[in-house]
């Protein structure tokens, strides 16, 4: 089944289902970091691996996987033979090799037994996290890799010959101008990638680079982040990617399939200490510490952390706010069949009010971001829920 097939099946009678696996190791901690994460050793591994098997005999999978997705955390920590036992670990849950399957990998862990051991599991997509292409960026974000190393890592993907493959970067970086991106840009429009992910730095609590924010040792710029976001979306476009996401932008046939199940609020499963699932009527998570979530699963209990029954008003709220982050927009009268019972006169109030800003535009029954809008995603997903949340809770 290809994309487009993917994509049909979307609005369908079946659902897609996709399975996250949160393999939580890390060397080091990024300045930017806040997934959970812990330094491996040889009895953590061993005991995160009998884990994800325990916890995937607690699931009942109810229809075919249509995507996995291994995030971290690095799961490139994992020895060959490590990832290849935690490969046939989910291949015994899932059945059939699904479509799209993507391991996350940092350019320091890419080694050519690593990538033949994802091969042969089955993963058909890389995603690598290079971030920048510039050495005292790199320091700066406080990443583990060197600029040598991203390439020789990308030469090692590309030579295994998977289907697919993804560039990460981030931009609005401390000490990083307009010049320094673009440089950034073009170095990976160079290597010829399937998919680019550019990220806007985010400040999280509990990072590094929180504690230097709140010292006054960055700083946030707004108007610095729309302009590096439309040049962004321009330099891209010349180079032939297509954007179909705020943050995301692919050639054709390769959109990450996993993520759009999430953004259109389908079902996932999340195993691993710190997953989320959206699963069975209830969104909810392991919880974020390696003994916790072993004790948790030995017991024969998983996801017990934040659990909330899903209504279809929160589902219709969530796929409005997400689906707008795409480029195509959400098309209502699709999630009014979906979701009869939420609001939508609410919506369509939200909708006029977005259009008559200038922020959306609508034909039909699809409302779409317009390039103002997308530079304000995040408020206008804020005013979304605002609206929607004030009728249904």
């Amino acid at each position: 089944m290809g994309w487009r097939e993917m994509e049909l099946k979307s609005v369908g009678l079946s659902e897609p289902l996709g399975l996250y696996v949160h393999v939580p190791f890390c060397a080091s901690t990024c300045d930017f970091c806040a997934f959970y994460q812990t330094t491996p050793s040889a009895e953590g591994i061993e005991s995160y691996l009998q884990g994800v098997e325990r916890e995937l005999v607690l699931v009942e999978r109810p229809r075919a996987v249509s995507s996995v997705f291994f995030g971290g955390g690095t799961p490139g920590l994992l020895s060959p033979k490590n990832l290849g036992r935690l490969g046939e670990i989910v291949q015994s849950w899932v059945g059939d090799t699904p479509e799209e399957w993507t391991v996350e990998m940092a350019p320091a862990s890419v080694t050519d037994a690593r990538l033949r051991a994802l091969k042969e599991i089955g993963v058909t997509r890389i995603s690598m996290g290079a971030q920048s292409f510039q050495p005292e960026l790199l320091d700066a974000l406080g990443r583990q890799h060197s600029l040598e190393q991203v390439m020789r890592a990308y030469d090692r993907i590309q030579a295994v010959g998977f289907q697919s493959v993804n560039i990460d970067l981030m931009f609005a970086l401390p000490g990083q101008d307009e010049a320094a991106w673009m440089a950034d840009l073009s170095a990976a429009v160079a290597l010829k990638p399937d998919h680019l992910s550019t990220y806007c730095l985010t400040f999280e609590e509990d990072t590094k680079l929180w504690v230097k924010l709140s010292e006054g040792k960055v700083k946030l710029d707004p108007e610095n982040e729309a302009r590096l976001y439309e040049r962004t979306w321009e330099r891209l476009a010349e180079a032939g990617f297509a954007q179909y996401e705020v943050a995301n932008f692919a050639r054709p046939g390769h959109k990450c399939f996993h993520n759009y199940n999430t953004w259109q609020m389908h079902e996932w499963v999340g195993v691993g200490p710190s997953a989320a699932s959206q699963f069975g009527g209830v969104r909810s998570a392991n919880p974020s510490d390696l003994e916790k979530w072993q004790a948790e699963v030995a017991r024969g209990e998983r996801a017990s952390v934040d659990r909330v029954h899903l209504t279809p008003s929160l589902l219709a709220e969530d796929a409005v706010i997400f689906g707008l982050r795409l480029n195509e927009g959400v098309n209502l009268g699709q999630l009014a069949k979906r979701w009869p019972e939420a609001p939508w006169a609410v919506v369509e109030r939200v909708a006029d009010d977005l259009v008559n800003d200038g922020l959306a535009e609508r034909a039909g029954a699809q409302l779409r971001l317009t390039v103002p809008g997308r530079l304000l995603a995040d408020a206008v997903g804020a005013s979304v829920m605002e609206a929607m949340g004030a009728v249904s809770r």
